[in-house]
């Protein structure tokens, strides 16, 4: 399965939603380069690893709307919701000791280019309304601080 490569197309216009949609497809990347090796602890560290960014996303992602008052905010919850119980089924899957790897990362590289063109990029622009300074990373801003808490260790 070949790499998927980010382009203009998959950019939404907010840098750090940007930027945390390129560490996914990096991660779905590698996960697409790890399936071809034997090594289930390797394999199972990329999909805890991927699993775990994605949830500090979707938290990150969906207080942002919440802050800009995006109305469709509890929709676009519910689609993470479900994407949630999809990976998590995948996981338990893969812990019972089945192969999943390219399965998932078919999943996870269709859901997520769908996912931004589609449901992502319909809050962009309320959000580069609302709040103007997203790009900003100083130490007090919401966004400064709302990297912290979500993807500080």
């Amino acid at each position: 399965m070949p790499h998927i490569e980010w382009n203009a197309d998959l950019e939404i216009g907010i840098n750090v939603i940007d930027g945390q949609h390129r560490r996914i497809v990096d991660y779905i990347n590698t996960l697409t380069d790890i399936a071809r090796q034997p090594n289930r602890q390797i394999i199972g560290a990329v999909i805890d690893d991927l699993i775990d960014y994605t949830y500090s996303h979707f938290e990150f992602e969906e207080a942002l709307m919440e802050e800009a008052g995006y109305e469709p905010v509890a929709v676009h919850c519910r689609t993470h919701e479900a994407f949630r119980e999809q990976i998590n089924a995948f996981k338990a899957r893969f812990k019972a000791g089945e192969e999943v790897t390219e399965d998932l990362s078919e999943l996870l590289r269709t859901w997520l280019i769908n996912h931004i063109v589609k449901e992502d990029s319909d809050y962009a622009p309320l959000v580069q309304k609302k709040l103007p300074g997203i790009e900003r990373k100083d130490q007090g801003s919401w966004l400064g601080n709302t990297v912290k808490r979500f993807f500080s260790g």
